[in-house]
């Protein structure tokens, strides 16, 4: 009796042209999504060899990198973001690229777009030149990140080289306490593994916590696959998926089309009888509300915990960790909670999304930004930025004394003039904690979920949001 498939193998097998003679697999790319800072060059590369872009209509581009957020109207001030943002447009134009621009009202983050324009479906292979592009994985596509060379063999022939991977199941199993989010789950899974604990690994992610996650909480989750080592995360196709998908610009039309459509989706998730190259479980009730410390997502604590020491730790983390406590400047041994903030930023393609405003704005109405805190609030499209606006949340923000900015990445990487400044500490719901991620090479990052940044931001340190807005058990739905 075979064996069945799970749903890596499966779309790796659908979409494999040839293997080739190094053991790499040529490999169909179903979608291809592009942005203002990687393509330039590929384009540059496939225009000096004469050719054309293989499938256009599979191709979809936006700006969002080096976008800025508070002035939008070209020149930028900025002649490099000028520049850039220009040459995708003439490449789009030229080469017959779907481009969705600031003027079109879908510009956003690159990651936020190709889901809530229904671009991003089960059972595909997505490439982008950018790292987070594991975050489509949560409809149970296999999406990953390329470099320029890859996104011009893409343009050219939409197919490139990629070795397989193995696939370690991650089961999150129980219920969440409360003040517990989706990003705390993913901090606690880097935490646990490390920075390097996925490579050569695919994750899948299941379990009760999964399943009964939005789509939202899904793709954060997904999002810091690479944050783990993990080239790709995913998580199997279900009713929730087909739920969010319904209805979108891109989806299949409502009928015939959508159920054969759903029925093929189906079929690529992960049968009961599939094997695995691990398999791992995780308790809810071990996750609290986590937040990094160091130089990278993998040097994280609960906010109840104290930050650790060079003594702390193994002797081969003794190095690192003391580079981290150097470069943050945080007291070694002392709590986590306490530690003074200078910027509070709310975005990125982590969470910028919808859910992640209406949670941050419940608990921050009735609340005041402390004192000489800059506190930015940015979504992640301009579809966010409207949903958000007719459900008033982008006025609690502001009330509150957050600047609520225009779609883009924002803070997150800071190649926009959201930047910090000398040696500010950010409290931040974005991916990076990396020396310099966010505009200043001697700026901290401190990354946590964005209610947790809400609380940062009206106390004016890093705090426990449970104990700041009194959060309570919620009733199951």
């Amino acid at each position: 009796m075979s064996m069945g498939k799970n749903l890596f193998q499966k779309v790796w097998d659908a979409h494999t042209v040839r293997k080739l003679s190094n053991g790499e697999t040529q490999l169909l790319i179903g979608t291809h999504l592009i942005h203002e800072v990687t393509s330039p060059q590929a384009f540059g590369m496939i225009r000096d060899l004469g050719l054309k872009v293989a499938y256009p209509h599979r191709t979809f581009a936006t700006v969002d990198h080096i976008v800025p957020t508070d002035q939008r109207v070209q020149p930028f001030a900025d002649p490099l973001a000028d520049a850039m943002i220009t040459e995708l447009d003439n490449n789009c134009k030229e080469f017959g690229v779907t481009y969705f621009d600031i003027a079109s009202g879908d510009q956003g983050i690159i990651h936020v777009v190709g889901p809530e324009q229904g671009i991003t479906q089960p059972g595909t292979t997505i490439a982008c030149g950018d790292s987070h592009t594991s975050t489509h994985g949560a409809f149970g596509a296999i999406a990953f990140g390329i470099g320029t060379t890859q996104i011009r063999d893409v343009l050219a022939t939409q197919t490139m080289a990629l070795s397989p991977m193995k696939v370690r199941r991650i089961n999150v199993n129980g219920h969440l306490k409360p003040g517990v989010y989706a990003k705390d789950v993913i901090l606690h899974i880097i935490r646990l593994w490390g920075v390097n604990g996925g490579t050569g690994f695919a994750y899948e992610y299941g379990g009760d916590v999964v399943d009964r996650f939005t789509m939202e909480e899904r793709m954060t989750v997904c999002n810091m696959s690479i944050e783990g080592g993990a080239r790709v995360g995913y998580v199997n196709p279900d009713e929730t998926t087909f739920a969010y998908l319904k209805g979108r610009r891109y989806s299949p039309a409502e009928g015939e089309a959508w159920d054969k459509a759903v029925e093929s989706w189906k079929s690529f998730a992960s049968d009961a009888d599939c094997s695995y190259d691990d398999v791992v479980n995780i308790k809810a009730e071990d996750i609290a509300p986590t937040v990094t410390w160091g130089i990278n997502p993998g040097q994280a604590i609960t906010i109840v915990d104290n930050i650790p020491t060079p003594e702390s730790v193994s002797a081969e983390e003794k190095d690192i960790t003391q580079e981290a406590l150097d470069y943050m400047q945080l007291p070694a041994g002392e709590p986590i909670a306490g530690i003074p903030i200078d910027v509070a930023f709310i975005g990125s393609c982590t969470n910028g999304r919808l859910s992640d405003f209406i949670e941050a704005a419940e608990y921050l109405k009735g609340h005041k930004v402390a004192s000489g805190i800059k506190a930015l609030a940015v979504p992640g499209s301009q579809r966010v930025d409207v949903l958000c606006k007719e459900k008033g949340l982008d006025k609690i923000f502001e009330e509150a004394g957050f600047e609520w900015r225009e779609a883009g990445c924002s803070m997150c990487l800071a190649m926009n003039p959201d930047k910090l400044i000398g040696q500010q500490l950010c409290a931040s719901s974005s991916n990076r904690n990396f020396k310099g991620r966010q505009g200043s090479p001697t700026g901290r990052t401190i990354l946590m979920s964005p209610v947790m940044v809400v609380a940062a931001a009206v106390t004016g340190k890093i705090s426990d949001a449970r104990e700041v807005f009194d959060v309570k058990e919620l009733a199951e739905i």
